[in-house]
């Protein structure tokens, strides 16, 4: 109980509180009447992360925060400062915290035990609508929050896939343009060799017969490694023989050259000369394969980079519009192929041609398809099955992911969409992905479920078709 003067100066205070102070007086006077203030120093928590909250609190002064962890970094979800109202709020579902409150100032607040909300929404109906809104802000903010943590747990994911895609090509681009170098000074070398030595026509006719025969396709037996391996011992041996280079032999051996061809070359010129033209013919033809493949690994990267602006539609304005769902699992899955590779998993896409185009949010439904994909993924063991499906029921496009892994638990399944809830070991799963999924396809006039048995889990996505 508080005395006539704490009353009166609290009744100054709730008047001129931003949330509260437009309430009635007999309001007011209730909340006082029912109330306790406390005081917090700075640095005390007040709650700590999964515990209830037991009272709704007016904040007075100072300042209150909340930091919570989702995967993405610790970081300040929402703060409560003078003329705010936080705790349990009346209506309200959530009632744990999802992080710890701690106070940043040294705070005073008035509190009221859950145990008067009933008699609070009778007496009090002007503080309780203040404090309905209140709670819809909040959610809103915590919405806010958690789409984000997911964004950047998803934007993790993505790098941590490109990364793995474009390590190989970029690799070989470096390599290959390492060895382009070298094998542009050997054929420089070796061709102010053949000019000084002064060829005949008949002669500089046979070595460009020869290296015309570097340019075809090697004989059917290269597509085998032992096949390989034997036909770049036959060319090393015929070089020992002939006191020429024998890393020629490795080039020469993925050409058409044939054996027989460089015979003719022996014997058309001195050999001194034959080791500058072997030499040069090898250099070239290493030329156009280092090209070859530094294009192709270019290539890649650019087919990858596509891939991710398709993935992001980071040239798109975040409203619904016609969305090819086909190209948006192929983008997905060129992201995930690195975790795809590393479990070995066979990922088979069932896709019809004539799908028709889904009305949503490019960006977000590849997030969608980027969780499940990924949990799917998870699921299954090494050597697991994935299928995804896609077909047009009635007005609506329906996608199934499906994995071949243990499945839910029964007592588990009920809980897929919640919060925070994951059946993932510590630190492996944030409990968001799939009540992002659900959020996001609400938005989008989508719907999800679920059916799981072991060895066959599908989750279900619904989507409106674009008109």
């Amino acid at each position: 109980m508080f005395s006539e003067t704490e009353t009166t100066a609290l009744m100054a205070r709730l008047a001129q509180h931003r949330a509260l102070g437009a309430a009635p007086a007999h309001e007011h006077a209730w909340l006082i009447a029912h109330g306790a203030i406390r005081h917090l120093a700075v640095g005390e928590v007040f709650m700590t992360r999964g515990s209830s909250a037991q009272s709704l609190n007016v904040v007075l002064a100072g300042r209150l925060a909340i930091r919570v962890d989702r995967g993405a970094g610790s970081h300040k979800v929402i703060e409560w400062g003078p003329g705010d109202v936080s705790g349990l709020l009346p209506f309200s579902r959530g009632t744990k915290a999802p992080g710890d409150v701690v106070a940043e100032e040294a705070t005073e607040q008035l509190e009221l035990s859950r145990e008067h909300f009933p008699e609070l929404i009778r007496e009090c109906p002007t503080m309780t609508a203040v404090m309905v809104h209140a709670m819809l802000d909040r959610a809103r903010q915590f919405t806010s929050s958690d789409l984000r943590d997911e964004k950047l747990v998803s934007l993790g994911k993505l790098a941590a896939g490109l990364a793995h895609e474009l390590n190989n090509p970029a690799s070989a681009v470096v390599r290959g343009a390492k060895l382009l170098n070298e094998s542009l000074d050997t054929s420089e070398a070796a061709a102010r060799q053949l000019g000084a030595a002064r060829l005949s026509d008949e002669q500089l006719a046979t070595i460009d017969a020869i290296r015309a025969m570097c340019l075809r396709t090697a004989p059917t037996a290269m597509r085998t490694t032992m096949g390989r391996s034997d036909r770049e011992d036959e060319f090393a041996n015929w070089l020992a023989d002939h006191h020429a280079d024998e890393r020629c032999a490795s080039v020469l051996a993925e050409t058409g050259v044939t054996i027989e061809a460089i015979d003719t070359l022996a014997a058309a010129v001195d050999p001194a000369v034959l080791n500058a033209a072997l030499k040069w013919m090898a250099a070239g033809c290493n030329v156009r394969t280092l090209a070859s493949d530094i294009e192709a690994a270019a290539t890649r990267i650019h087919d990858l980079v596509g891939s991710v602006k398709g993935f992001t539609y980071m040239d798109h304005a975040p409203t619904p519009e016609p969305v090819d769902i086909r190209q948006g699992i192929a983008d997905t899955l060129i992201m995930l192929g690195a975790k795809t590779r590393e479990k070995s998993v066979r990922v088979e896409l069932l896709l019809p041609v004539d799908l028709p185009r889904a009305h949503a949010v490019g960006a977000e439904l590849n997030q969608v398809w980027m969780n499940l994909i990924d949990n799917a993924l998870d699921a299954v063991a090494v050597n697991g099955h994935v299928t995804v499906t896609a077909a047009r029921e009635l007005n609506r496009v329906v996608v199934r992911i499906i994995d071949n892994g243990s499945g839910i638990p029964t007592e588990l399944a009920g809980r897929m969409f919640e919060p925070f809830f994951t059946t993932k070991g510590v630190g492996k799963g944030t409990g968001l992905g799939l009540d992002i999924v659900r959020r996001l396809l609400t938005k989008q006039e989508g719907e999800i479920a679920v059916e799981s048995e072991p060895g066959r889990t599908v989750f279900e996505v619904r989507l409106p078709m674009a008109q």
